[in-house]
């Protein structure tokens, strides 16, 4: 009964991208557990990414975890930059899962992971390496990621990070094979997709990077992941030096769902919202989703002196690109 009802969890999740299941639906009552005869990998792995699905969207307190299996997870409360959590929280999942198997818990225990140790170095080093990379020292993070990937080349998540590093430095060509690799290994990993993606816009190959977005779309990651999809494509559409990839209406029609999968809880994707209605001359709309955006809590100085920028451009009725 428990395994039925957790299967139908999951499905009602990766079924539909804007399920509000609740994540207490796919983890068991406190002292339940499911034993490793009984789940396979493969329902840890539907599991932990069905949790994060969920709880991105509220991002709470609340501790969730898998049952039996590869990840023990924490959600912190919501720091100022949504998509900072989003990488952190996406890292730290993929890492549990590839490094080896946490002891089993009962759900009330207190929350602890164990991993391989043969390998817990690896993730550890590869967190510093994303660490570094967030405070802009971007050698110090290669060197990291460079020391991981030399002492074990199937360690995937570093080739992410890594990718990330070489798209900050502008070494857009390495940053596509690191996200090739990492794809090598999971062909799911759509943080890597939108990753190479994006490297393929800044080589001027808009085609490739429409394309790969189009893909993830199609293959309905997580629930974050499907909404930074949208996201990229609205702003493609709305940004691409080849006149022949904008579209307006349907950069307006994407910001709108990307929007909806996150609860209208970040701001840079409400921003991008205001920004196609501007585009499309719908500046009422405009003005009303970008101060929905400054409205939302924790945005951080800078990031709304921006979104002010955008608002009194859209009263005077100029789209960015005309400014």
């Amino acid at each position: 009964m428990f395994r039925a009802d957790f299967d139908r969890a999951c499905q009602s999740l990766f079924t539909d991208p804007c399920s509000r299941f609740s994540p207490s639906a796919l983890v068991s009552s406190a002292g339940f557990r499911v034993s490793r005869k009984q789940a396979s990998r493969d329902c840890a792995v539907a599991a932990c990414h069905a949790i994060v699905n969920v709880e991105l969207v509220g991002v709470r307190s609340e501790l969730a975890r898998t049952i039996d299996l590869r990840a023990t997870i924490i959600y912190k409360d919501r720091e100022p930059n949504m998509h900072v959590i989003l990488q952190r929280i996406q890292l730290f999942v993929t890492l549990l899962l590839v490094i080896g198997s946490p002891m089993v818990a009962c759900a009330s225990e207190p929350i602890t992971v164990v991993y391989g140790h043969g390998r817990a170095w690896l993730m550890d080093l590869t967190i510093t390496g994303q660490t570094q990379l967030e405070k802009g020292d971007l050698e110090a993070a290669q060197r990291s990621l460079d020391t991981v990937l030399k002492a074990d080349p199937a360690f995937y998540p570093a080739y992410y990070v890594r990718a990330r590093v070489f798209l900050n430095r502008g070494k857009f060509q390495e940053a596509i094979q690191d996200c090739n690799e990492a794809l090598r290994k999971d062909s799911t990993f759509a943080e890597a997709s939108l990753l190479r993606a994006k490297a393929n816009y800044d080589l001027g190959r808009y085609g490739e990077s429409l394309k790969e977005i189009d893909h993830v779309i199609t293959i309905r990651p997580r629930r974050d992941a499907f909404a930074r999809a949208y996201r990229d494509r609205a702003w493609l559409r709305l940004n691409c030096p080849d006149q022949s990839y904008r579209n307006g209406q349907q950069a307006v029609k994407d910001a709108t769902t990307a929007c909806k999968l996150i609860d209208w809880k970040d701001e840079d994707m409400i921003d991008i919202l205001a920004t196609a209605y501007a585009e499309v001359g719908e500046f009422d709309s405009a003005i009303r989703y970008e101060e929905k955006a400054l409205a939302i809590k924790g945005v951080k100085p800078d990031d709304s002196k921006r979104l002010q920028a955008h608002l009194d451009s859209f009263k005077q009725h100029l789209p960015l690109h005309a400014r």
